[in-house]
Protein backbone atom coordinates (compact mmCIF):
# COMPACT_ATOMS: atom_id res chain seq x y z
CA UNK A 1 0.00 0.00 0.00
CA UNK A 2 2.68 2.40 0.74
CA UNK A 3 4.11 2.38 -2.90
CA UNK A 4 0.30 3.66 -4.18
CA UNK A 5 0.31 6.45 -2.10
CA UNK A 6 3.83 7.43 -2.85
CA UNK A 7 2.80 7.26 -6.60
CA UNK A 8 0.20 9.67 -6.06
CA UNK A 9 1.21 11.80 -3.33
CA UNK A 10 2.81 14.64 -5.78
CA UNK A 11 -0.22 15.61 -8.00
CA UNK A 12 -2.53 15.81 -4.38
CA UNK A 13 1.04 17.85 -2.36
CA UNK A 14 0.71 19.83 -5.74
CA UNK A 15 -3.39 20.51 -5.65
CA UNK A 16 -2.49 20.87 -1.37
CA UNK A 17 0.11 23.97 -1.87
CA UNK A 18 -2.12 25.48 -4.50
CA UNK A 19 -4.90 25.75 -1.51
CA UNK A 20 -2.57 26.23 0.88
CA UNK A 21 -1.42 29.69 -0.83
CA UNK A 22 -5.50 30.71 -1.23
CA UNK A 23 -5.57 30.50 2.40
CA UNK A 24 -3.13 32.41 3.26
CA UNK A 25 -4.63 35.15 1.22
CA UNK A 26 -7.52 35.16 2.84
CA UNK A 27 -6.20 34.33 6.28
CA UNK A 28 -2.98 35.83 7.63
CA UNK A 29 -3.12 33.79 11.09
CA UNK A 30 -3.32 30.60 8.61
CA UNK A 31 0.14 30.01 7.38
CA UNK A 32 0.70 26.71 6.44
CA UNK A 33 4.23 25.63 5.53
CA UNK A 34 5.59 22.54 3.57
CA UNK A 35 6.54 21.46 7.09
CA UNK A 36 3.26 21.09 8.04
CA UNK A 37 1.38 17.59 7.80
CA UNK A 38 -1.24 17.51 5.62
CA UNK A 39 -3.84 14.74 5.25
CA UNK A 40 -6.12 15.17 2.05
CA UNK A 41 -8.30 12.60 0.00
CA UNK A 42 -6.65 11.07 -3.20
CA UNK A 43 -9.67 12.66 -5.09
CA UNK A 44 -12.93 14.59 -4.31
CA UNK A 45 -15.54 11.78 -5.39
CA UNK A 46 -16.94 8.09 -6.65
CA UNK A 47 -19.57 7.37 -8.79
CA UNK A 48 -21.99 4.71 -6.82
CA UNK A 49 -22.43 3.54 -10.41
CA UNK A 50 -19.31 1.86 -10.93
CA UNK A 51 -19.22 0.40 -7.22
CA UNK A 52 -20.09 -3.32 -6.84
CA UNK A 53 -19.13 -4.35 -3.33
CA UNK A 54 -16.39 -1.82 -2.30
CA UNK A 55 -13.58 0.81 -2.80
CA UNK A 56 -11.01 1.89 -1.17
CA UNK A 57 -11.24 5.63 -0.39
CA UNK A 58 -7.45 6.66 -0.24
CA UNK A 59 -5.74 9.61 1.85
CA UNK A 60 -2.40 10.62 0.93
CA UNK A 61 -0.28 13.08 3.54
CA UNK A 62 2.32 16.06 2.71
CA UNK A 63 5.22 13.50 4.16
CA UNK A 64 6.03 10.55 6.06
CA UNK A 65 4.25 10.44 8.80
CA UNK A 66 7.06 9.33 11.58
CA UNK A 67 4.85 8.52 14.64
CA UNK A 68 0.80 7.27 14.69
CA UNK A 69 -2.16 9.76 14.87
CA UNK A 70 -5.32 9.63 13.37
CA UNK A 71 -7.92 11.32 10.92
CA UNK A 72 -11.70 12.20 11.88
CA UNK A 73 -14.48 12.11 9.41
CA UNK A 74 -17.55 13.09 9.65
CA UNK A 75 -20.14 11.47 7.66
CA UNK A 76 -23.18 13.28 5.86
CA UNK A 77 -25.89 11.19 3.73
CA UNK A 78 -28.89 12.11 1.27
CA UNK A 79 -31.15 9.18 1.24
CA UNK A 80 -28.81 6.37 2.49
CA UNK A 81 -28.87 4.77 5.83
CA UNK A 82 -25.82 3.27 7.66
CA UNK A 83 -26.00 -0.20 7.68
CA UNK A 84 -28.91 -0.27 5.34
CA UNK A 85 -27.20 1.10 2.59
CA UNK A 86 -23.59 1.40 3.00
CA UNK A 87 -20.98 0.07 5.87
CA UNK A 88 -17.22 1.13 6.04
CA UNK A 89 -14.15 -0.21 7.46
CA UNK A 90 -13.46 1.46 10.21
CA UNK A 91 -17.00 1.30 10.62
CA UNK A 92 -18.71 4.38 11.95
CA UNK A 93 -19.26 5.66 15.35
CA UNK A 94 -22.02 8.07 15.86
CA UNK A 95 -21.57 10.33 13.05
CA UNK A 96 -17.57 9.67 12.68
CA UNK A 97 -14.99 7.38 11.10
CA UNK A 98 -11.72 7.29 12.78
CA UNK A 99 -8.75 6.11 10.76
CA UNK A 100 -5.32 5.59 11.96
CA UNK A 101 -2.09 7.41 10.91
CA UNK A 102 -0.13 4.35 10.69
CA UNK A 103 4.43 5.58 11.29
CA UNK A 104 6.25 5.23 8.42
CA UNK A 105 3.26 5.58 5.81
CA UNK A 106 2.59 8.05 2.74
CA UNK A 107 -1.25 7.50 3.12
CA UNK A 108 -4.09 5.75 4.60
CA UNK A 109 -7.17 4.53 3.25
CA UNK A 110 -10.93 3.60 4.60
CA UNK A 111 -13.34 1.32 2.57
CA UNK A 112 -16.37 1.57 1.70
CA UNK A 113 -19.07 -1.33 0.80
CA UNK A 114 -22.03 -0.79 -0.87
CA UNK A 115 -24.73 -3.05 0.84
CA UNK A 116 -27.74 -1.84 -1.56
CA UNK A 117 -27.23 -2.45 -5.08
CA UNK A 118 -30.17 0.10 -5.81
CA UNK A 119 -28.83 3.45 -4.82
CA UNK A 120 -30.12 5.90 -7.23
CA UNK A 121 -29.34 9.48 -8.68
CA UNK A 122 -30.61 10.87 -5.53
CA UNK A 123 -28.22 9.65 -3.26
CA UNK A 124 -25.32 11.61 -1.73
CA UNK A 125 -22.79 9.99 1.07
CA UNK A 126 -19.86 12.17 2.17
CA UNK A 127 -16.93 11.96 4.09
CA UNK A 128 -15.51 15.28 5.88
CA UNK A 129 -12.13 15.51 7.06
CA UNK A 130 -12.88 17.39 10.30
CA UNK A 131 -9.51 16.74 13.13
CA UNK A 132 -6.47 15.42 12.18
CA UNK A 133 -5.00 14.29 15.26
CA UNK A 134 -0.74 14.01 14.86
CA UNK A 135 1.66 17.76 15.35
CA UNK A 136 1.54 20.28 13.44
CA UNK A 137 -1.13 19.36 11.35
CA UNK A 138 -3.37 20.88 8.64
CA UNK A 139 -6.57 20.46 7.35
CA UNK A 140 -6.43 21.67 3.75
CA UNK A 141 -6.61 20.61 -0.19
CA UNK A 142 -9.25 17.67 -0.57
CA UNK A 143 -11.10 17.67 2.30
CA UNK A 144 -14.21 16.14 1.28
CA UNK A 145 -15.24 13.30 -0.91
CA UNK A 146 -18.53 12.75 -2.11
CA UNK A 147 -20.11 9.03 -2.98
CA UNK A 148 -23.15 9.88 -5.90
CA UNK A 149 -24.26 9.13 -9.58
CA UNK A 150 -22.70 12.37 -11.05
CA UNK A 151 -19.95 12.55 -13.09
CA UNK A 152 -16.00 13.20 -10.84
CA UNK A 153 -15.36 16.15 -9.67
CA UNK A 154 -11.85 16.13 -10.34
CA UNK A 155 -8.44 14.80 -8.89
CA UNK A 156 -4.72 14.87 -9.80
CA UNK A 157 -3.59 12.13 -12.14
CA UNK A 158 -0.42 10.02 -13.55
CA UNK A 159 -1.48 8.69 -17.11
CA UNK A 160 0.72 5.55 -17.24
CA UNK A 161 2.12 6.19 -20.60
CA UNK A 162 5.28 4.17 -19.46
CA UNK A 163 8.25 6.13 -19.71
CA UNK A 164 10.54 7.56 -22.38
CA UNK A 165 9.87 4.62 -24.94
CA UNK A 166 6.28 6.00 -24.32
CA UNK A 167 5.15 2.26 -25.39
CA UNK A 168 1.30 2.80 -23.89
CA UNK A 169 -1.80 4.91 -25.44
CA UNK A 170 -3.62 5.90 -22.59
CA UNK A 171 -7.77 6.76 -22.96
CA UNK A 172 -8.99 8.70 -19.89
CA UNK A 173 -12.88 8.93 -18.59
CA UNK A 174 -12.50 12.80 -16.85
CA UNK A 175 -16.50 11.76 -15.25
CA UNK A 176 -15.55 8.15 -13.94
CA UNK A 177 -11.66 8.42 -13.44
CA UNK A 178 -10.78 5.33 -15.68
CA UNK A 179 -7.80 4.81 -17.61
CA UNK A 180 -7.51 2.21 -20.05
CA UNK A 181 -4.07 1.50 -21.61
CA UNK A 182 -3.02 -1.10 -24.62
CA UNK A 183 0.84 -1.47 -26.01
CA UNK A 184 0.47 1.17 -29.10
CA UNK A 185 2.45 -0.82 -31.80
CA UNK A 186 -0.39 -4.01 -30.62
CA UNK A 187 -2.88 -2.88 -33.26
CA UNK A 188 -2.32 -1.66 -36.92
CA UNK A 189 -6.07 -0.93 -38.76
CA UNK A 190 -9.21 0.85 -36.92
CA UNK A 191 -12.74 0.31 -39.11
CA UNK A 192 -14.86 2.86 -38.19
CA UNK A 193 -18.40 2.29 -36.56
CA UNK A 194 -20.11 4.94 -37.44
CA UNK A 195 -22.23 6.00 -40.22
CA UNK A 196 -19.70 6.35 -43.48
CA UNK A 197 -17.28 3.52 -44.38
CA UNK A 198 -13.52 4.57 -43.07
CA UNK A 199 -10.58 2.66 -42.37
CA UNK A 200 -8.04 4.13 -40.18
CA UNK A 201 -4.17 3.60 -39.50
CA UNK A 202 -2.21 3.41 -36.47
CA UNK A 203 -0.41 7.37 -36.51
CA UNK A 204 1.03 6.17 -32.91
CA UNK A 205 3.88 3.79 -34.85
CA UNK A 206 4.02 6.31 -37.91
CA UNK A 207 1.98 4.37 -40.30
CA UNK A 208 1.50 5.75 -44.27
CA UNK A 209 -0.89 3.91 -46.32
CA UNK A 210 -0.60 5.25 -50.44
CA UNK A 211 -2.91 4.22 -53.01
CA UNK A 212 -2.43 1.88 -55.98
CA UNK A 213 -4.01 1.69 -59.30
CA UNK A 214 -5.58 -1.83 -59.63
CA UNK A 215 -8.10 -3.88 -57.70
CA UNK A 216 -6.50 -7.16 -57.80
CA UNK A 217 -4.88 -7.06 -54.45
CA UNK A 218 -2.79 -10.81 -55.84
CA UNK A 219 -1.38 -9.19 -58.73
CA UNK A 220 0.22 -6.39 -56.92
CA UNK A 221 4.36 -7.02 -56.32
CA UNK A 222 7.25 -5.46 -54.53
CA UNK A 223 7.94 -4.02 -58.01
CA UNK A 224 5.10 -2.50 -58.52
CA UNK A 225 5.51 -0.07 -56.12
CA UNK A 226 9.43 0.24 -55.25
CA UNK A 227 9.06 3.63 -56.70
CA UNK A 228 7.02 5.22 -53.90
CA UNK A 229 8.14 3.33 -50.74
CA UNK A 230 10.64 5.91 -49.83
CA UNK A 231 7.53 8.97 -50.29
CA UNK A 232 5.05 6.51 -48.04
CA UNK A 233 6.54 7.42 -44.79
CA UNK A 234 6.24 9.67 -42.18
CA UNK A 235 9.13 12.25 -41.29
CA UNK A 236 10.32 12.86 -45.03
CA UNK A 237 10.17 16.49 -44.68
CA UNK A 238 8.18 16.39 -48.22
CA UNK A 239 5.10 18.21 -47.67
CA UNK A 240 3.81 16.21 -50.25
CA UNK A 241 3.44 13.16 -47.46
CA UNK A 242 0.45 14.06 -45.92
CA UNK A 243 -1.53 12.63 -48.43
CA UNK A 244 -0.23 9.18 -47.28
CA UNK A 245 -1.51 9.36 -43.18
CA UNK A 246 -5.12 10.08 -41.75
CA UNK A 247 -5.32 13.84 -41.28
CA UNK A 248 -4.40 14.73 -37.57
CA UNK A 249 -7.15 17.09 -36.92
CA UNK A 250 -9.33 13.91 -36.67
CA UNK A 251 -12.02 14.59 -39.00
CA UNK A 252 -13.48 11.29 -40.00
CA UNK A 253 -13.33 11.97 -43.77
CA UNK A 254 -9.97 12.84 -44.24
CA UNK A 255 -8.20 9.19 -43.66
CA UNK A 256 -5.57 8.30 -46.26
CA UNK A 257 -7.42 5.67 -46.98
CA UNK A 258 -10.61 6.76 -48.85
CA UNK A 259 -14.10 5.77 -48.30
CA UNK A 260 -15.15 2.25 -48.84
CA UNK A 261 -17.76 2.49 -51.90
CA UNK A 262 -20.38 0.06 -52.49
CA UNK A 263 -19.30 -0.61 -55.70
CA UNK A 264 -16.14 -2.97 -55.09
CA UNK A 265 -14.39 -2.08 -58.59
CA UNK A 266 -13.81 1.62 -56.77
CA UNK A 267 -12.04 0.12 -54.00
CA UNK A 268 -8.32 0.39 -54.46
CA UNK A 269 -5.29 -1.73 -53.36
CA UNK A 270 -3.20 0.21 -50.61
CA UNK A 271 0.42 -0.11 -49.97
CA UNK A 272 1.14 0.05 -46.18
CA UNK A 273 3.79 0.95 -44.30
CA UNK A 274 3.43 -0.39 -40.85
CA UNK A 275 5.70 1.95 -39.21
CA UNK A 276 7.67 0.87 -35.99
CA UNK A 277 7.38 -0.82 -33.15
CA UNK A 278 8.14 0.92 -29.92
CA UNK A 279 11.34 1.65 -29.00
CA UNK A 280 13.29 -0.28 -26.79
CA UNK A 281 16.98 1.36 -26.38
CA UNK A 282 17.07 3.52 -23.15
CA UNK A 283 17.42 7.59 -24.07
CA UNK A 284 19.06 9.95 -21.91
CA UNK A 285 17.08 11.98 -19.57
CA UNK A 286 14.55 14.16 -20.90
CA UNK A 287 14.75 12.13 -24.56
CA UNK A 288 12.57 9.90 -25.91
CA UNK A 289 13.41 6.32 -28.04
CA UNK A 290 9.35 5.70 -29.28
CA UNK A 291 10.49 4.05 -32.36
CA UNK A 292 12.11 0.72 -32.73
CA UNK A 293 12.83 -1.70 -35.47
CA UNK A 294 10.99 -0.99 -38.62
CA UNK A 295 7.33 -3.03 -39.20
CA UNK A 296 7.73 -3.79 -42.62
CA UNK A 297 5.17 -3.30 -45.71
CA UNK A 298 1.64 -5.03 -46.63
CA UNK A 299 -0.81 -4.74 -49.22
CA UNK A 300 -4.64 -4.23 -48.65
CA UNK A 301 -7.91 -3.65 -49.96
CA UNK A 302 -11.11 -3.16 -48.18
CA UNK A 303 -14.98 -3.60 -49.45
CA UNK A 304 -18.21 -3.62 -48.20
CA UNK A 305 -19.80 -6.43 -46.53
CA UNK A 306 -23.47 -5.74 -45.75
CA UNK A 307 -22.71 -3.41 -42.59
CA UNK A 308 -19.38 -4.22 -42.28
CA UNK A 309 -15.93 -4.74 -44.20
CA UNK A 310 -13.47 -7.36 -46.15
CA UNK A 311 -10.66 -7.12 -45.15
CA UNK A 312 -8.17 -8.19 -47.92
CA UNK A 313 -4.41 -8.22 -46.68
CA UNK A 314 -0.89 -10.04 -47.84
CA UNK A 315 2.66 -9.33 -47.75
CA UNK A 316 3.91 -7.16 -50.66
CA UNK A 317 5.06 -10.28 -52.92
CA UNK A 318 2.68 -12.84 -52.33
CA UNK A 319 0.51 -13.94 -54.69
CA UNK A 320 -2.35 -14.74 -52.81
CA UNK A 321 -4.26 -13.25 -50.01
CA UNK A 322 -5.93 -13.50 -46.53
CA UNK A 323 -9.46 -12.62 -45.80
CA UNK A 324 -11.63 -11.32 -42.82
CA UNK A 325 -14.88 -9.89 -41.95
CA UNK A 326 -15.05 -6.65 -39.47
CA UNK A 327 -18.28 -6.17 -38.27
CA UNK A 328 -19.41 -2.74 -37.66
CA UNK A 329 -20.06 -1.66 -33.79
CA UNK A 330 -21.74 1.64 -33.32
CA UNK A 331 -20.83 1.96 -29.83
CA UNK A 332 -17.09 2.27 -30.62
CA UNK A 333 -15.00 5.05 -32.81
CA UNK A 334 -13.10 1.65 -34.34
CA UNK A 335 -13.14 -1.86 -34.17
CA UNK A 336 -9.44 -2.60 -34.47
CA UNK A 337 -7.59 -4.84 -36.53
CA UNK A 338 -4.17 -6.36 -35.72
CA UNK A 339 -1.84 -8.39 -38.59
CA UNK A 340 0.41 -10.03 -36.53
CA UNK A 341 -2.38 -11.77 -34.35
CA UNK A 342 -5.16 -11.95 -37.61
CA UNK A 343 -7.45 -11.04 -35.56
CA UNK A 344 -9.66 -7.88 -33.74
CA UNK A 345 -8.66 -6.52 -30.70
CA UNK A 346 -10.36 -4.21 -28.21
CA UNK A 347 -8.11 -1.05 -27.76
CA UNK A 348 -10.46 2.42 -27.09
CA UNK A 349 -13.06 1.84 -24.31
CA UNK A 350 -16.78 2.82 -26.18
CA UNK A 351 -17.19 6.25 -27.56
CA UNK A 352 -19.31 7.52 -24.94
CA UNK A 353 -16.33 6.20 -22.19
CA UNK A 354 -13.13 8.30 -22.95
CA UNK A 355 -11.78 11.47 -23.40
CA UNK A 356 -8.44 12.11 -24.01
CA UNK A 357 -5.85 9.92 -25.23
CA UNK A 358 -2.13 10.24 -24.06
CA UNK A 359 -0.32 9.06 -27.49
CA UNK A 360 2.82 9.62 -29.80
CA UNK A 361 0.85 10.82 -32.86
CA UNK A 362 1.09 11.97 -36.54
CA UNK A 363 1.10 15.46 -36.73
CA UNK A 364 1.79 17.71 -39.88
CA UNK A 365 4.60 20.33 -40.08
CA UNK A 366 3.68 23.32 -42.23
CA UNK A 367 5.40 23.51 -45.17
CA UNK A 368 7.65 19.97 -43.88
CA UNK A 369 5.02 16.95 -44.17
CA UNK A 370 3.97 14.55 -41.74
CA UNK A 371 5.82 14.41 -38.64
CA UNK A 372 6.73 12.39 -35.34
CA UNK A 373 5.65 13.94 -32.00
CA UNK A 374 6.13 12.36 -28.40
CA UNK A 375 4.08 13.35 -25.67
CA UNK A 376 1.14 14.04 -27.19
CA UNK A 377 -2.92 14.21 -25.64
CA UNK A 378 -5.31 13.60 -28.55
CA UNK A 379 -9.45 14.46 -27.61
CA UNK A 380 -12.01 12.33 -28.47
CA UNK A 381 -13.75 14.07 -31.27
CA UNK A 382 -15.73 11.36 -33.00
CA UNK A 383 -17.12 10.86 -29.53
CA UNK A 384 -18.37 14.04 -28.92
CA UNK A 385 -15.52 15.50 -27.06
CA UNK A 386 -14.80 19.21 -27.28
CA UNK A 387 -11.74 21.50 -25.98
CA UNK A 388 -10.41 24.98 -25.67
CA UNK A 389 -6.89 26.58 -24.10
CA UNK A 390 -7.29 29.23 -22.04
CA UNK A 391 -4.58 31.13 -21.17
CA UNK A 392 -3.63 31.98 -17.40
CA UNK A 393 -2.96 36.03 -17.97
CA UNK A 394 -6.48 36.31 -18.81
CA UNK A 395 -7.95 34.22 -15.86
CA UNK A 396 -6.60 31.85 -13.23
CA UNK A 397 -6.85 28.08 -13.00
CA UNK A 398 -8.76 28.28 -10.01
CA UNK A 399 -10.76 31.85 -10.55
CA UNK A 400 -12.08 29.42 -13.74
CA UNK A 401 -15.73 28.68 -13.38
CA UNK A 402 -19.28 28.43 -14.65
CA UNK A 403 -19.96 31.07 -15.66
CA UNK A 404 -16.34 31.41 -17.38
CA UNK A 405 -17.29 29.56 -19.76
CA UNK A 406 -17.18 30.69 -23.83
CA UNK A 407 -19.71 27.70 -25.57
CA UNK A 408 -17.87 29.39 -28.98
CA UNK A 409 -14.25 29.08 -27.70
CA UNK A 410 -14.84 25.06 -28.03
CA UNK A 411 -13.13 23.44 -30.77
CA UNK A 412 -13.27 20.25 -32.79
CA UNK A 413 -9.60 19.72 -33.69
CA UNK A 414 -8.51 17.09 -31.53
CA UNK A 415 -4.90 18.43 -31.08
CA UNK A 416 -6.13 21.32 -29.30
CA UNK A 417 -4.23 19.72 -26.38
CA UNK A 418 -1.62 18.06 -28.56
CA UNK A 419 1.77 18.64 -27.83
CA UNK A 420 0.99 22.40 -26.78
CA UNK A 421 1.40 21.66 -22.99
CA UNK A 422 5.21 20.91 -23.40
CA UNK A 423 7.32 23.03 -24.82
CA UNK A 424 10.89 20.14 -26.00
CA UNK A 425 13.66 21.97 -27.74
CA UNK A 426 17.34 20.88 -27.62
CA UNK A 427 17.97 20.57 -24.14
CA UNK A 428 15.14 22.31 -22.92
CA UNK A 429 12.43 20.17 -21.78
CA UNK A 430 9.54 22.88 -19.90
CA UNK A 431 6.31 22.24 -18.95
CA UNK A 432 3.91 25.22 -19.95
CA UNK A 433 2.55 26.52 -16.80
CA UNK A 434 0.95 29.29 -18.45
CA UNK A 435 -2.35 27.54 -20.26
CA UNK A 436 -5.04 25.15 -19.26
CA UNK A 437 -7.82 23.81 -20.74
CA UNK A 438 -11.72 23.39 -20.99
CA UNK A 439 -12.95 19.97 -22.01
CA UNK A 440 -16.74 18.81 -23.03
CA UNK A 441 -17.53 15.49 -22.86
CA UNK A 442 -19.87 13.22 -24.37
CA UNK A 443 -22.25 13.58 -21.37
CA UNK A 444 -22.32 17.77 -21.41
CA UNK A 445 -19.73 17.48 -18.21
CA UNK A 446 -17.15 20.60 -18.66
CA UNK A 447 -13.59 20.16 -16.95
CA UNK A 448 -10.96 22.49 -16.43
CA UNK A 449 -7.34 20.54 -16.84
CA UNK A 450 -4.05 21.31 -16.42
CA UNK A 451 -0.96 19.75 -16.69
CA UNK A 452 1.46 19.44 -13.41
CA UNK A 453 4.64 17.37 -14.52
CA UNK A 454 6.10 16.75 -17.96
CA UNK A 455 8.70 14.82 -16.45
CA UNK A 456 9.64 12.31 -13.60
CA UNK A 457 12.14 13.46 -10.60
CA UNK A 458 14.24 11.86 -12.32
CA UNK A 459 14.28 14.20 -15.27
CA UNK A 460 12.60 11.02 -17.63
CA UNK A 461 10.23 12.02 -20.03
CA UNK A 462 7.01 9.84 -20.61
CA UNK A 463 6.01 10.91 -16.71
CA UNK A 464 3.19 13.43 -17.74
CA UNK A 465 0.92 14.89 -14.14
CA UNK A 466 -2.44 16.76 -14.64
CA UNK A 467 -4.96 17.47 -12.17
CA UNK A 468 -8.67 18.59 -13.21
CA UNK A 469 -12.10 19.74 -11.87
CA UNK A 470 -15.45 19.80 -12.60
CA UNK A 471 -16.87 23.11 -13.63
CA UNK A 472 -20.47 22.14 -14.96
Amino acid sequence: MTNFYKKHIAIVWIAIVSLMSISCSDDENSVVTEASFVVAFESLSSNLGTINTSQEIAFVYSQTATESGNVTLLVETVNATYGEDFTTNPPLEGVNITVPILQGANGSSFTFNKVNQNLDETVEISFNIVSVSYPNSQIQGNTTHTLNSEASLGRGFEPEVGGPNQPNQVYIDLSTEEQTQVKRDTWDLGFYGGDDFRVGINGSIYMAAAEIDNTNIDAVTEADVASIQDQVAVGTFDPTNEVYIDNPDGDITKTAIASISANDADNNVYLINQGFEVGSETPAPGSVAVAGDARGWKKIRVLRQENGYLLQYADLNQSSHQEVVISKDSAFNFTFFSFNTNTTLPVEPQAENWDINFTVFTNILEGAGSYGFSDGVLHNRKGGVEIYTVNTDAIAYDNFNENSIVETNFVLDQRVIGSSWREVINDDKVLIDTIYYIIRDPNNNIYKLKFTALLNDSGDRGFPEFKYNLVR
